[in-house]
């Protein structure tokens, strides 16, 4: 096996990454050595190797603090409108390598390490990934701040600083085990406590009526102290903010139990009100109606909304008395995103905030309020809404509840005088689900109180208009939008597949990292032989490289000839890794691969959800039947990697041949990870399901594998009934790969070890797995046969990565910019700090 090329010799030949000057070599160089003796006080001596990662962190960090004070000068004297994007996740990743790259001064910085006789590479590998999400809905939010950042928005991310992210999977006999992600453990050098801005958050209490109105008391107080991180857009000088809200028990808090002598216990009991930024929960497209939970929620969107006033009362920069009074112009200056519904309290306590404490009446608190937020609504599943028990906010939100009920009364009465004498769709559109216990549905309060409502891919935008949202888009059809969600291209090429993008600029300049769509112009290159000769050698480095690292760090050596067939998501029934779990055991009993062929599942399942972690044990079972099978030898790998993350995202996608995208059509709203593979020259295999129908539109569906069911058949199917035995009798290598499953062939000391499996496949699949088998085993012949012309599939490949322009998260905000917050995108770039301001 050739030995891939170092990183630091790759990157010395790499021109995207910004040029080396010698000033500002030795510049870092000193900045580095004055770091680790006097912020780390540490000898070269006895430096670790993570003292040199955090000296090295605190060098950039400095490139970062001037432009980040003086764009939040320049906001403060424009007073532009500003955005406030309010996520319970946001999956960051690590940070070193993507604020090199976004000031510039990776080269400089690579070539200053190399010459302190350090490897860059090694020392970005000790950062600890920020994981405080779950997966698509974080990284969104993630890629979002990027691009508001790049684009010159005066945006901030506003989310919840957990103490422990989503956990560290361990897989321990085929079995997952979760482990706390003590991610704070040695600190974070890209954060920046603010307790000057600490803010208090009430719970519980009771409302009292008094002359002057109603008003909330004798509540609980836990106080929310930010942190602030800084995002850095690409090349632009604008550094904008995420705010993370951490809770802290105020210095009283229990202290009554002190006059009876009990004051240990009180200040033990200080815990109780800190563990609301603890930890994140594990839940991906399911909802939980824990209390820990709705507290988390409203912790965020009490202090974010205290944030956000104080903020548009003081206009000018450095004032902390107010200057604005009037609530008028509120909602021309502030624009509020709910990424799903987990921020939807914005709402209540906006209209709280407006109705009790700045005394404005029902009608002009209503209209700023609407007029300030808007939803973005990220699933169809009804096991992933949002509905919380009445009785629970009686206790917790006692004057939310009131706001919510007077909020139903109104829409209600509204929709009454459209559609007189329709109680069904009363009930239909009802903010409250009557039932043992009566609910709030929080998409329905979400509707409601914004301006606009959007999904994240056509498919999915047009579903929620015709399904879950119809009554509502019956009467507001203009609130209903799509934006088809991206990625940012920074982090998602030219930050993990530095070769790619170095091709792709030698060819077509570098404008393409701010603006996506310029790599349509690589359609000139499609028959053009020496740039087929380039991509396909990125991609084989590329495999290389992953290859080495699967051995070093995992013992699992493969042949880095075979096709890369890589199915990363959540475990979720309808994300179906159960249909490519029958079609490697059914390309195993073929004994038909003479195509060498790894295939790599990379997911976490949430703790509590049995049937996931079910097939994860059916994946490494079926791993460790095939890859110890000495006939098989290497040409058929089947490896689960654990604690898949952001920074082995970062290795995985570019060294992917074939992408997994085979969802039950209707189910996945729209997905990213189809995206980064398209963007990162691997080929799709899929349903014509979320994001993926625009990624055939684009590209062509003749250079995507496309199968199986559409939305229609689906729907059609419904009707009809689905039933898996007539696929299971009929289908001889289905039926011996489940008779396999459920005889203990893959779990020969115990044979019942899948039967909820089995029984679910046959009895009770909403996903209609065994409907799309036929479909997607010869769509995976298809694949193979091209697969052995490298040179038909490398331009299939160049056809896709120029057809991913529409993917980036540039455009995606520039639409949510335009059409939701009235703002347009800016290319002016703030002087750096070095530079006089004019």
């Amino acid at each position: 096996m050739s030995k891939p090329l170092t990183d630091h010799e790759k990157r010395k030949q790499i021109s995207v990454r910004g040029i080396a000057g010698l000033g500002d070599v030795s510049e870092i160089k000193k900045s580095f050595n004055r770091h680790l003796h006097f912020t780390l006080v540490k000898d070269r001596n006895v430096a670790t190797p993570r003292d040199y990662y955090f000296a090295l962190a605190h060098t950039v960090r400095d490139h970062l603090v001037g432009r980040w004070i003086r764009t939040q000068q320049y906001y403060y004297e424009k007073d532009p409108k500003r955005i406030h994007y309010l996520s319970l996740e946001f999956y960051m990743g690590r940070t070193l390598q993507n604020t090199m790259i976004n000031l510039g001064l990776q080269n400089a910085c690579d070539e200053a390490i190399y010459q302190l006789g350090l490897d860059l590479e090694e020392l970005e590998d000790i950062e600890e990934d920020a994981g405080l999400g779950n997966g698509g809905l974080g990284r969104l939010a993630a890629c979002f701040l990027d691009s508001m950042a790049s684009l010159g928005l005066a945006a901030y991310g506003y989310g919840i600083r957990y103490e422990f992210g989503i956990f560290n999977q361990k897989i321990t006999n085929g079995w997952q085990v979760e482990e706390a992600d003590d991610w704070l453990r040695y600190g974070n050098p890209w954060e920046k406590a603010r307790p000057e801005y600490m803010l208090p958050v009430h719970f519980y209490g009771r409302v009292a009526h008094t002359h002057e109105g109603p008003k909330w008391v004798d509540t609980q107080v836990v106080l929310a102290m930010p942190y602030d991180t800084p995002v850095p857009g690409y090349k632009n000088n604008t550094v904008n903010t995420m705010r993370l809200w951490s809770a802290k028990a105020p210095n009283d808090f229990n202290l009554q139990e002190f006059n009876v002598g009990d004051y240990i216990q009180a200040v033990l009991d200080r815990n109780l009100a800190e563990n609301i930024s603890r930890v994140l929960y594990p839940n991906d497209n399911f909802f939980e109606g824990k209390e820990l939970r709705l507290k988390q929620e409203y912790f965020v969107v009490a202090a974010t909304l205290q944030d956000i006033i104080r903020r548009f009362k003081s206009s000018k920069f450095g004032c902390r008395d107010p200057m604005r009074t009037s609530f008028e112009t509120f909602h021309e200056k502030v624009a509020i995103q709910l990424n799903d519904t987990h921020p939807a309290l914005a709402i209540p306590e906006l209209m709280r905030i407006l109705l009790d404490i700045e005394r404005l009446d029902w009608e002009k608190a209503w209209e700023i309020t609407t007029k300030t937020c808007a939803y973005t609504n990220h699933t169809v599943l009804p096991e992933a809404l949002e509905r919380w028990p009445v009785y629970m906010f009686e206790k917790l939100l006692p004057r939310h509840l009131q706001i919510i009920y007077e909020i139903n009364q109104r829409h209600l009465d509204r929709v009454a005088v459209l559609y007189p004498g329709d109680s069904d769709r009363l009930r239909r559109m009802s903010l409250i689900e009557e039932g043992d216990p009566k609910r709030i549905n929080m998409a329905h309060l979400c509707v409601v109180g914004s301006h606009a409502v959007n999904g994240v891919a056509r498919i999915h935008s047009d579903i929620v208009k015709t399904t879950v949202f119809k009554d509502f888009c019956d009467i507001e059809p203009e609130k209903f939008q799509n934006k088809t969600n991206g990625i940012t291209p920074r982090r998602w090429l030219l930050l993990c597949n530095p070769g790619l993008a170095d091709i792709i600029a030698e060819k077509i300049g570098e404008d393409f990292l701010t603006d996506l769509f310029q790599l349509k112009k690589l359609l000139d290159f499609v028959n053009d032989e020496m740039f087929i000769r380039d991509v396909a050698k990125v991609k084989q480095e590329n495999k290389l490289k992953f290859a080495a690292c699967l051995e070093s760090e995992y013992k699992v050596k493969i042949n880095p000839e075979s096709i890369f067939d890589i199915h990363v998501k959540r475990i979720h029934e309808y994300k179906r890794q159960l249909l490519n779990c029958l079609h490697v055991i059914t390309l195993y009993n073929s004994k038909n691969y003479t195509q060498k062929c790894v295939h790599t599942g990379l997911c976490q399942a949430a703790p509590g959800y049995h049937m996931a972690k079910m097939i994860i044990k059916l994946f490494t079972s079926v791993g460790e039947v095939v890859n110890h099978d000495p006939v098989v030898g290497d040409r058929l790998k089947v490896i689960f990697l654990e604690n898949y993350r952001v920074s082995l995202a970062e290795k995985v996608i570019p060294a992917a041949d074939l992408s997994q995208q085979i969802s039950t059509a209707g189910t996945e709203a729209s997905g990213t990870g189809n995206m980064k593979f398209m963007l990162n020259g691997a080929l799709t295999i899929g349903t014509m399901d979320g994001a993926n129908v625009e990624m055939a539109e684009e590209a062509g569906e003749e250079n995507l594998f496309i199968f199986g069911m559409r939305v229609e058949d689906v729907e059609a199917m419904d009707k009809k009934g689905y039933n898996a035995r007539e696929y299971y009798e009929r289908l001889p290598e289905l039926k011996q790969a489940m008779d396999q499953i459920s005889t203990g062939f893959f779990s020969p000391k115990e044979p019942e070890l899948f039967k909820d499996v089995v029984n679910m496949l046959m009895n009770h699949d909403r996903f209609k797995v065994f409907a799309d088998y036929e479909a997607y085993i010869s769509c995976q012949e298809k694949v193979n046969e091209l697969y052995r012309n490298p040179k038909e599939w490398t331009k299939k490949v160049i056809r896709n990565i120029a057809a991913s322009g529409k993917f980036s998260s540039d455009r995606t905000i520039a639409e949510y910019a335009r059409e939701i917050w009235g703002v347009e995108p800016s290319d002016v770039k703030i002087p750096p700090p070095n530079e006089p301001r004019e």
